[in-house]
């Protein structure tokens, strides 16, 4: 699964990789379980809705081939 992340202040998406996942959800979050955050978000996404933790939003990648 590709999760794609983006802030508030952007407007594109950005392909992210699992580290950077855990490293933006740990500072919006503080060290509130960054990975059982980032568990949680990839359950969301899965079923097609984009979550927003802190000020950035998350979601599946699309493959419009």
């Amino acid at each position: 699964m590709q999760i794609q992340t983006q802030y508030n202040y952007e407007k594109t998406w950005r392909t992210t990789k699992e580290d950077d996942l855990l490293k933006i959800i740990e500072e919006e979050v503080g060290n509130a379980d960054p990975k059982g955050t980032l568990d949680y978000v990839k359950e969301v996404i899965k079923k097609g809705k984009t979550i927003m933790v802190g000020n950035c939003k998350f979601r599946e990648e699309k493959n419009d081939k």
